[in-house]
């Protein structure tokens, strides 16, 4: 039997946040296996952590439907659960890690804190690829091309993981965006992306900037509650079009 814990990651309250599997020791297991357990899980992913020759450990991140190279909320899950359960022990103020993926080894720093750390990682520099007509892709969400920011373009934006970058011009398209199941997956079929990210530039409150939703791969996960990987792919989305400010 392999040891495993459930975190939920970005929240400090349980129940909260995005939850994901963290199965340890794992180094045994098939991709067979894994698929199982994922599927048997039932979160957006779960976390198998093993050992690794390039890198401080190694973890694979699967969904209940298929393999993910790279994802944000697992791997924050995994130095949690690491450091939880005592495999990982810190060091104060500040330890840096190397975390092998799929797509490739990642750094990753645990800033120690009284009550909880601080775990933040990078990401595999953007790789911006394929780009779509918005005709094509809106009414897999149920909009139409009028609810497209103006001027914007339909991007696959890779971080890791490719993801479809859809900016759109306001919060009630955002709200009113759902998975049209037909249209959608002859979309992702036809497409370069593992999943779709639909953002806007304005926040829900004065403290933030843009607000995001992400859909998944129904009929397994239709709507990911928070995507760590897409948030990367979406700076980078910005960054690229001049939509945020460049850091000083």
């Amino acid at each position: 039997m392999l040891p495993y814990l459930q975190v939920d990651a970005f929240t400090t309250k349980a129940y909260r946040g995005n939850p994901c599997a963290v199965v340890f020791d794992a180094d045994d297991l098939s991709v067979a296996a894994m698929q199982a357990i994922a599927r048997e899980m039932n979160l957006s992913e779960t976390a198998f952590v093993m050992q690794s020759e390039v890198a401080d450990l190694r973890a694979r991140y699967f969904t209940p439907a298929e393999e993910i190279p790279l994802a944000g909320h697992p791997t924050i899950s995994t130095i949690y659960a690491m450091i939880e359960t005592k495999r990982l022990v810190p060091a104060a103020p500040k330890t840096s890690i190397r975390l092998q993926l799929e797509a490739g080894v990642i750094d990753v720093e645990i800033l120690s804190a009284d009550d909880l750390p601080l775990i933040t990682m990078s990401q595999i520099a953007p790789k911006f690829l394929r780009s779509y007509c918005a005709s094509d892709v809106m009414p897999a969400f149920g909009l139409s091309t009028t609810d497209l920011l103006p001027n914007a373009e339909i991007l696959t934006v890779s971080t890791g993981t490719p993801q479809l970058m859809v900016p759109l011009a306001s919060l009630d398209a955002l709200k009113r965006a759902y998975l049209n199941i037909s249209s959608y997956e002859k979309l992702r079929l036809k497409g370069d992306f593992f999943s779709p990210h639909l953002f806007v530039i304005q926040g829900v409150t004065d403290r933030g900037q843009t607000f995001a939703r992400h859909f998944g791969v129904p009929p397994d996960t239709l709507e990911d509650p928070f995507t760590g990987s897409a948030t990367g792919g979406m700076a980078a989305y910005l960054w690229r079009y001049g939509l945020i400010a460049s850091p000083k």
